[in-house]
Formats: C-alpha cells, structure tokens, sequence
C-alpha cells in the first residue's frame, strides 16, 4: 500500500509540475500557425487553458477511481483512458505557450478536488465507477464541441487539437458505456455539470 501511495503521489507531482510527454505526433503538428487578433488569441488561449485545465482534473479523477476500482478490468480500463489523457495534456500545454500564457494557478485546487472525486466514485462500486466516467466524457465531449464553435475560425490549430480531444472522449465514454456503466442520476448529472461550469469560469482568466 506504501508504494502504490508513493507511485500515485509522483504521478500527481508531475501532472502538475512536469512537462507531459505525447506517445502520439501533436494533432497540430503540420499546422501553420494563422494571423489573429489580439482579443482573438486571448479568447484562444482562454479555451486552451480551460482544456488543459480539465485533463489536469481528468488525471486526478481517473488516478483516485483505479485505486478503488473494485475489478482489474475496471482498473486497467481506467488506466488506459488516463493515459490517453496524459498526451492531450501535452497538446493543450504546448498549444498555450505558442498561444502565449501559461496554465491555470487553480490546478493544483482541481487536481485536488478531483482525486477526492474519483476515490469516492470508485468506492460506490465499478458500474457507478463507470457511470461516472462515462458521464464525465459525454460532458466533456459537449464542452469541447461548444469550443469549436467559439474558437476563431482561423485558429486551425488549436481545432485540430479540440477535434482531437473530442474523439478521444467520446471513445472512452463509449468503453465505460460497454462494461457496464450505471446511468448517473440526474441530479448528480446536473451538480457535474455547475462544477464544470465554476472551474471553466476561474481557469479561462487564470
């Protein structure tokens, strides 16, 4: 128990402080960069940092649901979608400082937050582990839809990533969905959806 607790709080020291590694190329890679405006580019880097900010959220809560996760399949389903996670980490933190700005100073309070999450998802048992995962990528893939429409039209980059991104999610809801995953009721739905709502308020500014 001692070392998994080590190798879980090493995982979460460098989610925040380290720079993420992507095993797949940049879905920008090949991508000029385009000429916007001024407000253009901080709307941009707006929306990058929100979405760097929710992977941050999305290792945490996906690191405290496979430590409870009652079966190995659970687990190791968790950790592959964490995984994947890690390199839209990258994608976002990179586009951001080619964007201009930095993360989010609220990281560290939402990875926080979010592990809590996660423990106590898990410790309900797999198929609301799984619910809630699901739950949390058909959010997500909703909130990521919403940036494409709202990003400069010209800022192909930063599309490329969220489309990216988007597909990912869904992919994941989808596993959750074919293992079994419970529907969430709906006020727990909605009480996600208002905490979406504070942490993209507070991580668009800073």
């Amino acid at each position: 128990m001692l070392d998994k607790l080590i190798i879980e709080f090493d995982k979460g020291l460098r989610t925040l402080a380290a720079p993420a590694m992507s095993g797949r190329p940049h879905p920008d890679a090949h991508i000029e960069e385009c000429e916007m405006s001024d407000a253009e580019r901080r709307h941009a880097l707006g929306l990058m940092r929100v979405n760097h900010c929710g992977e941050v959220c999305a290792q945490a809560l996906y690191q405290g649901q496979a430590l409870t996760a009652r079966t190995v399949e659970a687990r190791e389903a968790l950790k592959g979608a964490a995984q994947e996670e890690v390199e839209h980490l990258a994608w976002t933190e990179a586009r951001i400082r080619e964007l201009g700005g930095r993360p989010s100073v609220f990281n560290p309070l939402w990875y926080a937050g979010s592990l809590a999450i996660g423990v106590g998802a898990g410790l309900l048992g797999d198929k609301w582990n799984l619910g809630f995962l699901e739950e949390t990528e058909h959010q997500v893939g909703a909130h990521l839809d919403s940036h494409l429409t709202s990003l400069p039209e010209q800022d192909a980059r930063s599309r490329a990533i969220v489309e990216q991104m988007r597909d990912d999610e869904l992919k994941h809801a989808d596993m959750a969905h074919e293992m079994g995953a419970a529907r969430l009721p709906l006020p727990v739905r909605a009480l996600m959806k208002l905490s979406s709502k504070v942490m993209t308020g507070a991580s668009y500014r800073v």
